[in-house]
C-alpha cells in the first residue's frame, strides 16, 4: 500500500461485539466509512498478516451509499481458548494507510509508551542539539537539503502507530520544519526552552525540525555573526548518534545544491528490522537464563527515604573530570587489561552496593547501554535510528576482594553482553524467570562516542567560507530514576551527566551522588598496589552520606468511574474508555460536539488491558441500559476486554467502537463514525 495525501490525518475506526471469554466464534468488524478502496487495503493487510484466518470483505447490508464494509475472520484451524483480538490484530486493523509498518524495539517501545502516557508534558524525552554556523548561510538551500535528507533516509519519514502492538510507520513523503528566529525575538535559554515544551505529536512524521537564531548584528565592522543552529528530535526516533549522521548528511546536501543524488540510503531501519526478525534465539536464551540479574541484586543508587515528591519531569546535572585525572584513570585501567569505561562500571557497581548497606558479598546490577551498531550488514554503523538499547549487568561486590578482580568482572560482564544487544528487556525478564514487567535494574551507564564531521566535509564547507561548531547537547530524559551519560570533551576530559527523575530525587542528592562518582574516579588510580581491596576505595566515601531515594509511588490498581453526561432516564450508556497514550482532548472533543440522549461516563484503566482481578462496575453489568464502549487508540484493547467481560456476564454482547491512534478532533470525529455505525445498525 502507497500512502498519499487523502490520507493524512485520517483515524481508521471499526465497530466490534465480542461474545464472552469462553467463545472463539468468527470475529466480525465493522469498517467505519473508509473508500472501497481502502477497506480492500486493510482487508489485504490482515489477510497477508494473519493465516490464521480466512479473510472475506462484504459491505454492510444496510450500509447505504455510507461506505461501511463487514470485515470477517474465520479462524481456520481447531479453536482454542477465548481472546481472539491480538495486539497485532488491532494494530492491522487501525493502522494508518501507510506504505510500511515496523515493529519497535523493546528498548523504543518503552520510550514511546513512556513519552505517550508519562507525565510531565510533551516536552519529555526531546533531545537537542546546537552548534554555530559563521560564514554565508543561504535559507532557501538550507531548508531544501533537510528536505532532501528526508526524501532519502527513511526515518525522518516516520512516526508512531501505538493503537496495539507499537508500530514504526514509514510514509512516502514530509516535510522537515526548519524555522529561522530573529536576534530580536527571544533569547537563546528560551527558545531552548520553548522548543522542547512544544514536543511532538508522535503520529505525525518528521519527529525532527530546525531552528535557525541570527546572531545580534555586528557594529565593529569583524564581519558576519554566527548563527545559532538547533536540531530537535524525538528520543524514541533517535539517538544522538543517528542525529548526527543525519546532520552529516544534510552538509553533504548544502554543499551539493540542496539536493542529495539517489534514492533511499540503505541499508536504514528497515534493514535493521528484517536483520533483528533473523536472529536465533537459542543462544540468547541461553546466556540470558543464567545472566539475568537476582531478584535480590541491589539496584537503587540511593536509600528509601522521604515522602513523595511533587517535583516533575528530568533533572540534568554535568560535571567533569579534568584531563589530567582523566588521562591517569585511563592509564591506570589500560595497566590492568580494562578501559576507561570498565572503571566508570566499577565506581558504579561501588555507589549501589554502598547504597544497599550490605557488609558481604552482594550482586549489584545496573543497565549498560549499547550501540546496536556493529549488525553484520554492511554500513550498519552508519544506520541512524534508534539502534542502541540498554541491558541489565549483574557483577558481585566483595568489600574483601582484590579491587582488580572487580574490575575485570565487570569487564568481562560488559564483553559478554556484546553480542545480545539486540535482545530487548521484555526477553531477559522472561528468560531470566521474573515477573513481567518487573524492573530489573533502576540506572543505567552509558558511554557516548560521538562520529567526527570527515575532514572532507569540513574542507569543502571552509571552501565556501563556512567554518560549522561541534555539536553540543542540550538536556536530556531518563524512563529510569538515574541514568549517568559520560563522553569525552574537545579538551580530553571525562564529561558526567546524571539526568535523574526529580520525583525520585532531589536536585541535592543527584549532585551528592554525581560528586561522589567523581571522587571515586579520582581515587581509583592512587590504589597502584596489586592487594588494595573493594573495601579500601569505599573508604573514600567514608565522609559522605548516601543519597535517598523516594520510593516508586504505586501503580493505581482500581477502575475509576466519572459521569460526564447525566443523560436522559433510561437512555443508552457510552463508555468512554481511558489508558495511558490516549490522545488528550479526544473525549474532551468527542463530548462537546455529541449530540444525542445518551448518558456518557468515562472509565480510566490503570494499564493497556484490564487486569483480570478487576470487575466492570456495576452499572455496566446491570444497569439495563444499551452499552456502547468507546477506545481512543490504545484504549480499544481495554474497551474490548471490558465488553467481553460485560458479554459474560450478562448474555449480551455491548457493541465496542475503537479507533486508531491521531490528533484530539481526528478521533473524536472517527469515534462519531463508529457511534454512527452502531446507531445504524440499531435502527
Amino acid at each position: 500500500m502507497r500512502s498519499h495525501h487523502s490520507h493524512a490525518g485520517t483515524v481508521l475506526a471499526v465497530v466490534h461485539e465480542p461474545l464472552g471469554t469462553g467463545a472463539w466464534p468468527t470475529l466480525v468488524f465493522e469498517l467505519c466509512e473508509p473508500a472501497r478502496a481502502d477497506a480492500e487495503a486493510i482487508a489485504a493487510r490482515v489477510a497477508g498478516r494473519h493465516r490464521a484466518y480466512d479473510v472475506e470483505l462484504d459491505a454492510a447490508p444496510d450500509a447505504g451509499d455510507c461506505g461501511r464494509h463487514l470485515l470477517r475472520l474465520t479462524p481456520r484451524g481447531a479453536g482454542g481458548p477465548g481472546g481472539p483480538l491480538t495486539d497485532e490484530l488491532l494494530a492491522d486493523l487501525l493502522a494508518p494507510l501507510a506504505s510500511e509498518t515496523l515493529p519497535v524495539t523493546g528498548h523504543q517501545r518503552a520510550l514511546l509508551e513512556a513519552a505517550v502516557g508519562g507525565r510531565g508534558g510533551p516536552g519529555r524525552f526531546v533531545e537537542q542539539l546546537f552548534w554555530d554556523w559563521t560564514g554565508p548561510l543561504d535559507l532557501g538551500r538550507f531548508t531544501a537539503a533537510w528536505q532532501s535528507v528526508a526524501e532519502r533516509e527513511a526515518v525522518l519519514r516516520t512516526s508512531f502507530d501505538w493503537t496495539g502492538a507499537a508500530r514504526l510507520v514509514l510514509h512516502d513523503r514530509t516535510a522537515v520544519d526548519v524555522v529561522r528566529h530573529e536576534p530580536a525575538g527571544a533569547g537563546w535559554s528560551e527558545l531552548l526552552r520553548q522548543d522542547r515544551a512544544r514536543g511532538f505529536e508522535l503520529y505525525r512524521p518528521s519527529l525532527l525540525r530546525v531552528s535557525l537564531l541570527d546572531g545580534a548584528p555586528d557594529t565593529s565592522g569583524a564581519g558576519r555573526p554566527p548563527t545559532r543552529l538547533l536540531v530537535t528530535y524525538h528520543r524514541a526516533l533517535l539517538d544522538e548518534r543517528g542525529a548526527r549522521l543525519l546532520l552529516r548528511q544534510f552538509y553533504r546536501s548544502y554543499l551539493a545544491g540542496g539536493t542529495l543524488p539517489g534514492a533511499d540510503r540503505r541499508p536504514d531501519i528497515r534493514d535493521q528490522a528484517e536483520w533483528l526478525a533473523r536472529q536465533d534465539l537459542s543462544g540468547a536464551r541461553e546466556f540470558w537464563s543464567a545472566a539475568a540479574p537476582p531478584a535480590h541484586a541491589a539496584v537503587s543508587p540511593g536509600r528509601p527515604g522521604g515522602p513523595p515528591r511533587r517535583s516533575e519531569g528530568p533533572g540534568r546535572i554535568q560535571r567533569r573530570l579534568r584531563p589530567a585525572h582523566t588521562s591517569r584513570l585511563r592509564s591506570w585501567a589500560a595497566g590492568r587489561g580494562a578501559g576507561e569505561s570498565s572503571a566508570l562500571h566499577v565506581v558504579w557497581a561501588l555507589l549501589l552496593y554502598r547504597a544497599a548497606g550490605a557488609e558481604g558479598p552482594l550482586p549489584v546490577a545496573f543497565g549498560v547501554h549499547l550501540s546496536g551498531r556493529d549488525m553484520s550488514p554492511r554500513a550498519a554503523a552508519d544506520i541512524p535510528g534508534l539502534l542502541g538499547n540498554p541491558l541489565p549487568m549483574a557483577v558481585t561486590v566483595d568489600p574483601a576482594a582484590p579491587l582488580v578482580d572487580l574490575l575485570l568482572q565487570v569487564r568481562d560482564a560488559a564483553l559478554d553482553l556484546t553480542p545480545y544487544a539486540w535482545v530487548s528487556g521484555d526477553r531477559v525478564r522472561e528468560w531470566g524467570g521474573r515477573e513481567p514487567g518487573a524492573d530489573l535494574v533502576e540506572t543505567t551507564v552509558r558511554f557516548d562516542t560521538h562520529p567526527e564531521l570527515p575532514e572532507n566535509l569540513r574542507a569543502e564547507l571552509a571552501a565556501q567560507g563556512i567554518r560549522v561548531g561541534v555539536p553540543q547537547s542540550a538536556g536530556g530524559d531518563t524512563t529510569l530514576p538515574v541514568m549517568l551519560v559520560a563522553h569525552h570533551d574537545a579538551d580530553g576530559s571525562l564529561v558526567l551527566t546524571a539526568l535523574y527523575d526529580r520525583g525520585r530525587f532531589t536536585d541535592t542528592d543527584a549532585s551528592d551522588m554525581l560528586a561522589q562518582c567523581l571522587h571515586l574516579l579520582r581515587g581509583l588510580p592512587e590504589h597502584t598496589a596489586g592487594h588494595a581491596t573493594v573495601a579500601d576505595v569505599l573508604r573514600l566515601l567514608s565522609g559522605s552520606e548516601v543519597p535517598t531515594m523516594t520510593p516508586a509511588e504505586p501503580a493505581g490498581s482500581r477502575l475509576a468511574q466519572t459521569v460526564l453526561r447525566a443523560g436522559e432516564p433510561e437512555a443508552d450508556v457510552l463508555c468512554l474508555v481511558t489508558v495511558p497514550g490516549v490522545t488528550p482532548g479526544a473525549y474532551d472533543t468527542l463530548l462537546r460536539d455529541h449530540e444525542g440522549p445518551e448518558r456518557i461516563v468515562e472509565l480510566g484503566v490503570p494499564g493497556r488491558q484490564v487486569p483480570p482481578a478487576l470487575d466492570p462496575p456495576a452499572e455496566l453489568v446491570h444497569g439495563g441500559r444499551r452499552l456502547t464502549l468507546c477506545g481512543v487508540g490504545p484504549a480499544g484493547r481495554a474497551a474490548h476486554d471490558l465488553a467481553r467481560r460485560v458479554a459474560e456476564r450478562t448474555g449480551e454482547a455491548p457493541a465496542v467502537v475503537m479507533t486508531g491512534v491521531g490528533g484530539a478532533a481526528e478521533s473524536a470525529q472517527a469515534l462519531s463514525r463508529g457511534l454512527r455505525a452502531v446507531r445504524a445498525r440499531s435502527t
